[in-house]
């Protein structure tokens, strides 16, 4: 099967919501202006932003974990229909990749594709999945785009998480190896690996994984040193880390909140981050970003999981956090 055959175009037909009676021009919702992405990219914006969805959960099988999250990219979508529309650019629905099979990594390299293809158009994607194997996907179009324009480029992933996500490859990948294939990756094309992790669990992380990680040279930041108090010392950790980068590639596991916001992920957390505090973060490292002129080349959100669960709570969220990062980007 080749690749553009995982791909199918929006369905629009879940982008339905509330129509206010209120004077219009100004009381739209998302779901009034988000629009299918034109196959020849017309009217199509620097800037604007691109919606894909990764509709799989293949590398969350692989690894054990407890599967669903095939179905977070039309559960967020659905979730965030209904927001209102503060933004001055457009948002276009970019479709889905999906797998329908075991065959995870023809379906990562179709998304690597469609990324590339995107970032070429000069939009900015937001990837909705799907277990946390969207990453190795995510960064194979990231590399794909940005090494094709500047082969010397420091490409740096924060990835907000409550799993480092470092687990060997060797048998085959799934959603707790992507960073590990990234770190591979770089290793085998001479390229620096730069990855700082946020909101980790250590009773969820075993000694090796931390091991490795140090050996590669990774930040990272326990949940329980991620109070507000700590702010003043990750935004200090923050600009030391960007500095060095020439992109950045964001990336949220809905699992690094706690279980409470967030119980439809395959392996909830009980004491994971709160999710006003994990938002401030995240808009902290966009703030720090955007003060360094850093472009943030790509945002994607895993483990929505909708089969576990509960008043949608975990979409909801995953549709604030894009909802909020859509607009911290303008």
């Amino acid at each position: 099967m080749s690749a553009k055959n995982h791909h199918t175009p929006a369905n629009m037909a879940l982008w339905q919501g509330r129509i206010d009676d209120e004077e219009e021009g100004i009381s739209w919702r998302w779901h009034q202006q988000v629009q299918a992405l034109p196959t020849d990219y017309s009217e199509v914006q620097t800037g604007d932003v691109a919606l894909l969805g990764f509709a799989c959960d293949e590398g969350v099988r692989r690894n054990k974990g407890r599967q669903g999250a095939k179905q977070g990219p039309e559960a967020i979508r659905k979730a965030l229909a209904n927001a209102a529309w503060h933004l001055s650019k457009a948002v276009y629905d970019a479709g889905d990749v999906n797998c329908d099979d075991e065959q995870l990594e023809p379906v990562q390299a179709a998304l690597g594709l469609q990324v590339a293809q995107l970032l070429r158009q000069g939009l900015q994607p937001i990837v909705l999945g799907g277990g946390h194997e969207i990453a190795w996907a995510s960064f194979q179009g990231i590399a794909q785009h940005v090494y094709a324009q500047n082969p010397k480029a420091a490409v740096g992933i924060v990835n907000f998480d409550a799993h480092l996500d470092l687990r060997n490859p060797e048998r085959q990948g799934s959603s707790g190896t992507p960073f590990r294939q990234i770190a591979e990756w770089c290793a085998h094309q001479h390229k620096p690996f730069h990855y700082y992790c946020i909101g980790v669990n250590d009773s969820a992380n075993t000694q090796a994984l931390f091991d490795f990680a140090k050996s590669q040279g990774v930040l990272w930041r326990l949940d329980h040193q991620c109070k507000l108090s700590d702010f003043s010392d990750i935004r200090a950790e923050m600009q030391t880390y960007l500095r060095q980068l020439d992109y950045l590639y964001l990336t949220i596991c809905m699992d690094v909140f706690n279980a409470a916001a967030a119980p439809g992920v395959s392996a909830p957390s009980v004491m994971g981050l709160d999710p006003v505090i994990g938002l401030a973060l995240i808009k902290l490292l966009i703030s720090e970003a955007q003060a360094l002129n850093l472009p943030i080349v790509l945002v994607d959100l895993a483990e929505c999981n909708p089969l576990l669960d509960q008043d949608s709570r975990t979409a909801k969220l995953a549709a604030r956090l894009v909802y909020e990062i859509a607009g911290a980007a303008q």
